[in-house]
């Protein structure tokens, strides 16, 4: 593994010194939008999260890489973020399950690190100022001092484009049933398949999908996938979505959450430095209980304008929206993952939901 004094500057000039690891670019330079990520463990399937894109993730556990990588903690084939920031990086991967180790996984999929960062003043200086674009490499201070001025944050990004399916393909049912439900692709995460899967044969479409198309497959449902980037910025999926509500059954995680509320005459608007671990709390509203929730996105709802609409959970934490239903639609949405990858399974109810709600449209 070669190891090269490394720096990471922010556009507001606060600079951190450390080393490199994982890919190397051939500018010595690598720009995104900071943001830090609370989980303990995980870390390849936030690394392999889609709505990373454009964003570097700097993990808050301090000693990442321990039990390798394998390929059944994938999120997707080909992960999109920028890169990542940790405290210390393992020397060793030690796990029955590694297939491989942490550097090795980045180095392949061109994904550039830095380590013996103090996380814990990045963080706090996130925390203090909010998420921020900057770059980090082995380039010269000034050169990513200019590429850091330069750099582009997420809002005003539709990033949705660079991530979604290319082609259309489809998930078998992992329990013999009969539904069928068709993703929007935003983003989605392996995770979500998998849960979807044991409710239905799943179609999975591009995010550029027509509502024409997506009822000429006949759904039972149709549910909009996690995504990166700002919603303000994907005009053409709340589009799509007006024209199916009422039609078929509507279920929406993360992006999908907004994208839903946007279609219904809600608005987003972006957090200081957004939800981004497996450890927040949130109140289902419909059953007053609190579960423990796994989380990542940079921006939130406002539903208080739209007429017929119940917000079901609220975030424990800043009381943002976390979840509301269009009862009379047969549409609903939560901002939390309830799949869960990585994080606690408080929340996998939902699709339990959805199943639900297919069936009683369907009878």
């Amino acid at each position: 593994m070669s190891i090269q004094p490394a720096v990471i500057v922010l556009a507001d000039g606060t600079v951190f010194e450390g080393e490199s690891f994982g890919a190397s670019p051939a500018s010595g330079i690598t720009t995104g939008e900071f943001v830090f990520n609370t989980v303990l463990s995980g870390y390849q399937e936030v690394i392999s999260d889609p709505s990373y894109a454009g964003q570097i993730i700097t993990f808050t556990a301090p000693h990442i890489g321990n039990y390798g990588v394998n390929s059944t903690d994938e999120e997707s084939v080909n992960p999109r973020c920028e890169g990542i920031v940790v405290r210390e990086l393992s020397r060793r991967a030690s796990s029955w399950r590694a297939e491989g180790d942490l550097v090795s996984y980045l180095e392949q999929h061109g994904i550039a690190g830095i380590g013996g960062i103090d996380t814990r003043r990045l963080t706090r200086h996130l925390r203090d100022n909010g998420a921020i674009p900057g770059a980090f490499g082995t380039a010269s201070e000034s050169e990513l001092a200019a590429a850091a001025a330069s750099a582009p944050g997420t809002e005003g990004r539709d990033l949705v484009a660079s991530v979604t399916t290319a082609q259309a393909y489809t998930v078998p049912t992992s329990s013999g049933s009969s539904r069928r439900i068709v993703a929007l692709d935003l983003g989605i995460k392996t995770t979500i398949l998998r849960n979807l899967a044991e409710y239905g044969t799943v179609e999975v479409v591009p995010a550029s999908t027509s509502a024409e198309q997506i009822l000429a497959l006949s759904p039972d449902g149709v549910f909009v996938s996690n995504g990166p980037g700002d919603p303000a910025a994907v005009a053409h999926v709340p589009e799509t979505l007006r024209a199916l509500l009422g039609t078929v059954p509507v279920f929406g995680i993360c992006m999908g959450h907004q994208m839903l509320a946007t279609a219904l005459g809600g608005t987003t608007y972006k957090l200081p430095f957004g939800h981004h671990g497996g450890n927040h709390p949130v109140r289902d509203l419909t059953t007053n209980k609190v579960e423990i929730t796994s989380q990542n996105h940079n921006y939130c709802v406002d539903v208080d304008a739209i007429a017929n609409v119940e917000v079901t959970h609220r975030n424990l934490n800043d009381s943002t929206v976390e979840g509301f239903a269009c009862e009379e639609l047969s549409a609903f949405a939560v901002q939390h993952h309830p799949e869960a990858g990585p994080g606690p399974h408080d929340s996998r109810y939902l699709f339990e939901r959805f199943a639900e709600l297919m069936d009683r449209s369907a009878s």
